[in-house]
């Protein structure tokens, strides 16, 4: 077995970065992994959830859904009921998220029909026969007299067939001979 190209993934320890242009990049790469898993999270189980974290430069960054305010209160009194505006706007709210997902699994499914479809036309256009005509490049002296013989034999064929209904529409055609009635 040959080894392996890449390093594959790897646990990378836990310490601050010391290159100030690779702890950006670090820190957008895995605040964009923590709002997906968030937003799994919210599409699957249906639960309320904040993420508030701040960037190496001090600029905030927030997730939340439905809204701050329920989030907030539901961290501050996780067992009081909201109230009827709040229940509203988390109501709308999960509507619009319902909708989008929706949608979304609409797109996948058709991103995926339209892959498969994409897949076999390429395969058929490598197990596709090649008709004479594209591949007559590749005709030998013995195959180009084949086919000349079998296009004279058609014309041949064509011509006598011509001849023939000629004849037999010109013969039922024609006037009768002027002396036909002496």
């Amino acid at each position: 077995m040959e080894g392996k190209k890449t390093a594959g993934r790897q646990k990378i320890p836990l310490k601050k970065i010391e290159n100030e242009a690779s702890r950006h990049a670090t820190f957008s790469k895995r605040r964009s992994g923590l709002y997906k898993k968030a937003s799994e999270l919210v599409r699957e189980f249906d639960v309320d959830l904040g993420i508030v974290l701040s960037s190496p430069t001090g600029k905030p960054h927030s997730f939340v859904h439905p809204t701050s305010e329920v989030v907030f209160d539901r961290f501050m009194n996780p067992t009081n009921e909201l109230g009827l505006t709040s229940q509203l706007v988390v109501a709308h709210s999960r509507a619009n998220v319902n909708q989008y997902n929706t949608r979304l699994n609409e797109l996948d499914a058709r991103e995926k029909i339209a892959n498969q479809k994409l897949r076999i036309i390429d395969e058929n256009n490598k197990t596709r026969n090649v008709g004479w005509w594209e591949s007559i490049d590749d005709f030998n002296a013995d195959d180009i007299a084949k086919l000349e013989a079998w296009l004279n034999a058609g014309e041949f064929q064509l011509n006598n067939r011509l001849k023939k209904l000629q004849n037999g529409a010109s013969s039922s055609s024609q006037f009768p001979p002027e002396n036909a009635d002496n």
